[in-house]
């Protein structure tokens, strides 16, 4: 079985040439879906099995392309026939290029097409390194795009609606065009082939076959980007492209060799696991690949016995013994084929597994950086247990989830990629977990600290029959510079306060700055114990510590306290045509942009860094989707603590 991925912007088609390509022989296995996200549908095509998966476009549902591509042999990058729309297409368009799989280019609705062939061509290359090859030109009657021809063979195909292409005779008006085109791919060809150039130079002609060798080569080494033309909706240039798929896309060997490239622990892998679900009554399931025959129920996977596991069928194999079970309990999984792991809770989306272990996937497959911070909560204060462990198996099949607990509140943390994302791990706990729970904003991260050193003494004396508490301090504190942290040292002279009581005193102090008197930490903030006094019977570690807490909770009381803020250092990686829109956003965030350059090894990107609120970070979510059409991302880390402005409380 190959299998391969279709992926592209929002409203490009992608799910309905998916179900083109599947249809094309009328033979197709039982469709597999998760949570909206994405999808695969196994088929069989001239005799062979294959296998496509459609991710859902949008910015949200980008994670889940890693680990698809990862088990993947190739990939179609679906894109709409406008110019305008190229930019849509850039998040993609790097992603192939770093994941280094071939793939093939589909200009899909050519029918509706806005501008010309070339323009779109021209567009979608500013966001590649690679070299984007037009395969096909369009022919056109009455302005309206009637059928293809292919550059390699030199035939001509009719559109009819519904039906594959029809083959007719090359129009005359489109030899010199066809001339021409062809001359242009041969020559993009012919930089990675002497033989080729040759040729052209010495103008021999250039026969089918020869350039079909060579633009295999080159896609199964991904050293270009071909693109076909098509409109999906009304099968016009889906056949061409599924026989292009069939004659140049490498078999799971090539695949395997791929990962093996990649670095340490990718060399003998067994299965990657490219899609993953919670099934209501069923728990887990895992999609798996199997990368080396063999793998079935009860064989040794990622370190532990693999439970459950069923393969899928492509549809020409049901019920065809005589061409090989899809029973992997009896024969376990051929290499390349798919199949479907339960009651393996050790198997998580986002690795690759040897038999005995498990590696992360490449740096490339791993989902951007989750920024959107949401507080997760239940409806149901009953259900206070069983949101936590849905939240520990969410993670397990979604790689762009991050889960903490906030300092604050002690609530669970989540890291998405934004409200669409936290919308659909809502519906997953209510409908798979039967947990209804609610997403709140995190509270503002603000913390406090004094203007002006402050000295006092403080006594803390207790006697209520027994042994009594006594313990005398005497404490002083200092600003620090931002970013100064807390510090804390001893300068008591003659014994006053024993040392073995000197680690109370500093846990007392800590515990005071870290609950604060307002509600918020107190840092950036040295801390001396200079005297104080004890007592041989009541003196104890209990009372020392709550008399330097008590004695820092009186300090802060008369302090001259300033509420600061957390400053995150934000890198915001933008196609470049953003740049400018992107500004004025973070001016409006009450950022501050330190500058912009142009994004190493990533055509038509810029990465833009800015100072900027932690209480902006979920709003930087929301505007930058907006200013950049959903292909900007960004990361943060945490920077330097500066003092809140009255106008930055209205970004709470």
């Amino acid at each position: 079985m190959r299998v391969f991925t279709i992926l592209g912007p929002s409203q490009s088609g992608k799910t309905t040439l998916a179900r083109a390509l599947a249809g094309l022989d009328g033979v197709m296995g039982k469709r597999q879906e998760t949570a909206t996200v994405a999808a695969m549908q196994p088929f069989s095509f001239m005799g062979e099995d294959w296998a496509v998966i459609d991710i859902s476009g949008g910015a949200e549902n980008q994670a889940q392309i890693g680990p698809v591509l990862t088990a993947s042999d190739a990939a179609v990058l679906c894109v709409p026939a406008d110019p305008e729309a190229a930019v849509l297409a850039a998040p993609y368009l790097r992603q192939l290029e770093e994941a280094g799989i071939p793939a093939f280019l589909f200009i899909n609705r050519i029918d509706q097409a806005r501008g010309r062939i070339a323009d779109i061509i021209a567009a979608l290359q500013t966001y590649s390194n690679h070299g984007i090859v037009l395969r096909q030109v369009p022919i056109r009657k009455a302005g309206q795009v009637v059928g293809a021809v292919d550059l390699i063979s030199e035939r001509a195909w009719k559109y009819i609606e519904g039906q594959p292409s029809a083959l007719i005779e090359l129009p005359a008006e489109m030899q010199r065009r066809e001339k021409a085109a062809r001359s242009e791919m041969l020559e993009a060809l012919a930089d990675f082939d002497d033989h080729l150039l040759e040729e052209l130079i010495e103008d021999r002609e250039v026969l089918a076959t020869e350039a079909y060798d060579i633009a295999t080569r080159l896609l199964q080494h991904s050293d270009l980007f071909p693109a076909l033309l098509g409109a999906a909706e009304h099968s016009n240039g889906v056949l061409r492209l599924m026989k292009s798929l069939r004659h140049e896309v490498p078999h799971v060997e090539a695949t395997r060799a791929r990962l093996a490239k990649l670095g340490e622990g990718l060399a003998d892998v067994v299965a990657v696991g490219c899609m993953a679900d919670q099934v209501k009554h069923l728990g887990k399931t895992v999609l798996l690949r199997a990368l080396d025959g063999g793998l079935g129920a009860g064989n040794p996977v990622g370190g532990s016995t693999l439970g459950g596991l069923t393969g899928l069928a492509t549809g020409a194999e049901e019920g065809q013994g005589d061409r090989g079970s899809t029973d992997p309990s009896r024969n376990g999984l051929e290499a390349g084929d798919i199949g479907q792991a339960v009651k393996s809770d050790h198997l998580n989306l986002g690795f690759c597994y040897s038999a005995d272990g498990s590696a992360g996937l490449p740096e490339w497959a791993q989902p951007r950086p989750s920024t959107y911070r949401r507080l997760v909560m239940p409806v149901h204060e009953r259900d206070e247990a069983r949101l936590s462990a849905a939240l520990d198996r969410l993670v397990g099949i979604d790689p762009a989830v991050r889960l903490e607990q906030d300092a604050i509140s002690g609530r669970a943390l989540l890291y998405l990629q934004g409200p669409l994302h936290l919308r659909r791990v809502l519906a997953t706990l209510e409908t798979e977990f039967g947990v209804e729970a609610v997403g709140e904003q995190v509270p503002p991260a603000f913390c406090e600290t004094i203007r002006k050193p402050m000295e006092l003494r403080y006594r803390h004396r207790k006697q209520s029959g027994g042994a009594g508490q006594f313990a005398d301090v005497v404490i002083e504190i200092h600003p620090l510079p931002r970013g100064g942290g807390f510090q804390f040292h001893d300068r008591v002279k003659g014994g006053a306060v024993p040392k073995v009581y000197i680690p109370s005193v500093e846990a007392g102090v800590r515990e005071a700055l870290r609950e604060g008197n307002n509600g918020h930490p107190v840092v950036d903030v040295s801390v001396i114990l200079k005297d104080g006094k004890h007592h041989a019977v009541d003196s104890s570690d209990f009372a020392f510590r709550m008399a330097a807490k008590n004695a820092v909770r009186s300090i802060l009381d008369q302090a001259d306290l300033v509420l600061l803020q957390p400053i995150m250092k934000a890198a915001i990686h933008v196609p470049s045509v953003f740049s400018g829109g992107v500004i004025p956003v973070i001016s409006n965030l009450k950022g501050q942009v330190l500058g912009f350059a142009a994004e190493e090894g990533a055509a038509g990107w810029d990465v833009l860094e800015a100072l900027l609120p932690l209480i902006a970070q979920d709003a930087l979510c929301h505007s930058l989707a907006s200013a950049t059409r959903g292909t900007g991302w960004f990361e943060t880390a945490f920077d330097h603590y500066e003092e809140v402005r009255q106008e930055d409380l209205a970004l709470v």
